[in-house]
């Protein structure tokens, strides 16, 4: 049985990203490590998002877990 994703903060998280790592964006909210993954997903139904950074840059990662555009914030924690 899947679990909603619970938002972790109402606002993006600002993130350092290196050109070709891959992250592991949490979908659940559970991270103690936001707004990566660190397995706390296990038994939700709810799966990380992978990405590779396409270049060395800083990003802002959904914090609120309702973005329109995974893993980017959209706004979409103001209409909460």
């Amino acid at each position: 049985m899947a679990q909603d994703p619970i938002p972790a903060q109402l606002g993006p998280y600002e993130i350092e990203v290196e050109e070709g790592k891959r992250y592991a964006w949490c979908r659940c909210g559970r991270s103690k490590k936001q707004p990566l993954c660190d397995g706390s997903h296990k038994d939700t139904g709810l799966k990380p998002l992978l990405f590779t950074a396409e270049k060395t840059e800083t990003l802002y990662l959904c914090g609120c877990k309702d973005t329109g555009d995974e893993p980017f914030c959209d706004g979409s924690h103001l209409m909460m």
